[in-house]
């Protein structure tokens, strides 16, 4: 019997030990074997209560722009009031629409503040973003590239000058930036909220919130594609599929779609998560649906539905504006391919093979030069660059290279001057564009995300330290790393104005980046 006992215990310990060490592989940095997953979620009474200050401290600072084309006097300056932006000026064609709950934009007052083969998508050649314009996913040309001018790259030993940094509420989104101001979205508990700050201090200025909850225990909780800014407006994708158009200046609803109803679509494993994107009067989403509606183009001014395309399931990445042999055309990771699709009906122009683990695909394709399209994905998948070819009205593609050097899991490359900058895995490595030739692999960042400015990468990783790495294909050389914010991070940083914006599911802050201050 004791002998019987003294067993017992020991396996009851090795189980212990066992849970204790698996729960320290879950919550554990990332720079190993998996990323973490294990996060705590936002204290959103101490959020709310901070946000409750900020409304005490005054006056929130005027709008510098006016309301977007589509926003009436009336809707803007209705937009303090409780219940403002509930109209529905395109209404939605599903009547599950109906069923969700209005939105709210609530203007707030904020707090002071907490003391050689390069080529890029099209968006670049039609016009230069203008100083503080940071529009879209990874940039206004969705490639991770920061072109506003240097930055600064000799840093204090403890890190940037921090501007403020405050709570937010849960989400993988990132910020995008317009006049002063950075839009994002976060779940704020039982909402899915868009909200806008103040770039220099940290303000809330309004919140448009609609009720919304995606849960998911693996990939965590909170809504994931990141917002787009076109010509005074803000376009937001829930989790759930609620697309809405606001007023950037109020927070004032312009109009809905629910584009999982409209289309005959199921929701992802992990959620809705392809930002929208805007493309001459129209804004296209990936909702997904089969019999021809897995790609939806909607008129940006109302929400009117324009066209739709293809049956492919969706995967997670974002749609992208790019020039293909001297067509401008919308390019779109799907699980199972990649695809060019013409931008004005959606008609598939070419195809490649791209199917992935459980149709897991993330990063964000890199256009190389007139004609080549570089891929990567996680899950031991790999990278390939492919070339289109065009004879007359058709268009072939074939495989350039392909390895397994880079493995983008929930990150995204960066192309500069014949290179390929990315986490392999959790790993920074650099590849030759042109060959897929392993440069040199070095340097554990977990699954963060990486953002190229000059001849720099900036690197957001995945503790939420962020470090700056020399870009050349000679060898690994981090300059600086300081921690900026704590806790799991795999949000892409934003770019603006020589402002460096970084959040996470609890945290999010501002950091001076200027070269001339």
């Amino acid at each position: 019997m004791l002998k019987k006992a003294t067993l017992a215990a020991l396996v009851i310990l090795v189980l212990a030990v066992g849970a204790r060490a698996a729960l320290r592989l879950l919550t554990r940095d990332g720079s190993g074997i998996w990323p973490m997953i294990v996060s705590s979620s936002p204290d959103y009474d101490a959020l709310e209560a901070h946000r409750a200050r900020q409304r005490e401290s005054g006056p929130p600072p005027a709008p510098e722009t006016a309301p977007a084309a589509g926003a009436s006097a009336a809707s803007a300056s209705a937009a303090s009031a409780p219940g403002a932006g509930a109209g529905n000026p395109a209404a939605p064609a599903s009547a599950s629409e109906s069923s969700r709950a209005e939105g709210r934009a609530v203007a707030t007052t904020p707090a002071a503040p907490d003391s050689k083969t390069d080529a890029r998508p099209l968006a670049a050649a039609e016009r230069r973003p203008a100083p503080g314009l940071w529009s879209d996913f990874r940039g206004p040309d969705r490639d991770g590239r920061s072109v506003e001018g240097p930055i600064l790259t000799v840093w204090p030993r403890d890190g940037l000058r921090r501007l403020w940094k405050q709570p937010i509420g849960l989400g993988y989104a990132s910020f995008v930036v317009a006049d002063g101001r950075a839009f994002t979205i976060e779940q704020r508990r039982r909402q899915e909220v868009a909200s806008a700050y103040d770039v220099e201090t940290g303000r809330e200025l309004w919140t448009n919130g609609w009720d919304g909850e995606f849960v998911e225990s693996m990939g965590g909780d909170g809504p994931r594609a990141t917002p787009t800014y076109h010509d005074g407006r803000v376009y937001v994708l829930g989790a759930l599929g609620e697309l809405r158009c606001l007023d950037a200046r109020t927070g004032a609803l312009i109009w809905r779609r629910d584009i999982l109803a409209d289309n005959g679509a199921s929701n992802l494993s992990w959620g809705m998560s392809g930002a929208p994107l805007v493309v001459d009067d129209k804004v296209i989403v990936l909702p997904g649906g089969a019999h021809g509606k897995s790609v939806a183009a909607y008129e940006r001014l109302t929400g009117a539905p324009v066209w739709t395309a293809l049956d492919d399931q969706q995967a997670y990445a974002s749609p992208m504006l790019v020039m293909l042999q001297g067509m401008r055309q919308v390019l779109i990771v799907t699980a199972k391919r990649a695809v060019g699709l013409t931008v004005e009906e959606g008609r598939l122009l070419w195809e490649y093979p791209w199917a992935n683990y459980n149709g897991i695909s993330v990063a964000q394709p890199l256009v190389l030069g007139n004609d080549r399209v570089f891929l990567s994905a996680g899950y031991g998948h790999g990278a390939a660059t492919f070339e289109v070819t065009r004879s007359g009205e058709s268009f072939v593609t074939r495989t350039v290279w392909q390895n397994t050097r880079m493995k983008n899991k929930f990150t995204s490359s960066v192309l500069h001057q014949g290179y390929i900058y990315g986490l392999d895995e959790a790993i920074l490595a650099c590849l030759e564009a042109a060959t897929g030739e392993l440069k040199w692999k070095a340097g554990r960042y977990g699954y963060g995300q990486v953002l190229l400015a000059g001849d720099h990468l900036i690197v957001l990783a995945e503790n939420g330290d962020v470090a700056l790495v020399r870009a050349t294909p000679d060898r690994h050389e981090e300059l600086a790393r300081f921690s900026a914010i704590s806790g799991k991070t795999w949000n892409h940083p934003a770019v603006a104005g020589g402002r460096l914006l970084v959040r996470n599911l609890r945290e999010m802050a501002a950091f001076d980046l200027r070269a001339d201050r």
